[in-house]
């Protein structure tokens, strides 16, 4: 059995890891423990369940005082274990964004769709994926608030360009945004934690580059103090990680153009994509490479998939 890993981030949050794919630094949970209304944000796949389950365990908290569990959108790697969950979280319900919530009621095409990109991965990263009823979910859009704590109003902020079904979340008391895969991931390498980099979430099949530079305008706009990134944790380095992720955008883009005209696949897509990153870690000094940050290969991969998906319907892009 894995250990169990809780962050306390303070402000009364803490982070649960999830083991997503079965590595840690990966996907986390994260627990608004002091909240009047306990509320979770974000559940990971099904697999990640018991890990949450532990580590709820661990804060000395009871999953059946859960009242919210808010899914900042519905790919599997966020939303999936939300009906599993909800077995043993009989007062929860679930708080979604507007376009996601019939597709967590029935979410197979949202299974049709993880197993096209995941393929033979599918079952071990994902299974099961439960549907929830309608009448265990909420649904939340642009402006909209849930008071979970006297002084703890979230408010949720419609903010596509990784998915049209995605919303961030903005927490007053740590002026933090909890901003799912709007705002890229947040690398750690493994050797050395100090040694971080952030590359945007390209994922097929509603990636917009457009949408997502508009999405990191709006965020340095806002001035948070911290984002609390779905993977993986808390970021104070606010204008670094957005600065990044919007410069990687338009190399993404471009590199997928070319890679179009010289009728290469994702696969080469990707192994170009691997290149450009690996040029960017050496630069920095980073040179442990690829393979010291977990499952970056993969998230290679699935970006090469979104690029050109995203170029196959916009080809005047």
């Amino acid at each position: 059995m894995q250990d169990t890993i809780i962050h306390d981030l303070d402000f009364g949050l803490h982070l649960i890891e999830d083991y997503d794919m079965g590595v840690s630094g990966r996907t986390g949970t994260y627990v608004f423990k002091d909240a009047h209304e306990l509320t979770l944000l974000e559940t990971g796949p099904s697999p990640s369940v018991p890990h949450i389950l532990r580590g709820l365990a661990a804060l000395a908290l009871d999953p059946a005082d859960v009242k919210w569990i808010i899914v900042t959108h519905i790919h599997l790697d966020h939303a999936g274990g939300a009906g599993l969950l909800l077995k043993d979280c009989p007062q929860a319900k679930v708080v979604v964004h507007p376009r996601g919530a019939r597709h967590l009621a029935d979410p197979s095409r949202l299974v049709a769709g993880a197993r096209a990109v995941y393929g033979d991965r599918f079952d071990g990263f994902f299974n099961p994926v439960v549907p929830i009823p309608e009448d265990r979910l909420l649904v939340r859009g642009e402006g909209d608030t849930l008071k979970i704590a006297p002084g703890r109003t979230l408010r949720f902020l419609d903010t596509p360009g990784h998915a049209r079904h995605h919303f961030t979340i903005h927490d007053p008391m740590s002026n933090g945004l909890f901003t799912g895969d709007a705002a890229g991931v947040f690398y750690r390498a493994k050797a050395n934690p100090d040694h971080m980099f952030f590359m945007p979430v390209t994922s097929p099949n509603q990636f917009d580059p457009d949408a997502m530079h508009a999405v990191m305008d709006r965020f340095k706009s806002m001035k948070p103090g911290r984002l609390f990134f779905g993977h993986y944790s808390e970021c104070t380095e606010v204008e670094r990680a957005l600065d990044e992720v919007a410069a990687w955008l338009p190399r993404f883009v471009s590199e997928g153009k070319s890679a179009l005209e010289h009728g290469e696949d994702w696969r080469e897509l990707s192994a170009r994509m691997a290149g450009m990153v690996q040029e960017s870690l050496a630069e920095r000094g980073l040179e442990s490479g690829l393979d010291d940050y977990p499952v970056l290969r993969l998230d290679l991969d699935i970006a090469a998939m979104g690029v050109l998906d995203m170029l196959s319907k916009r080809p005047h892009h």
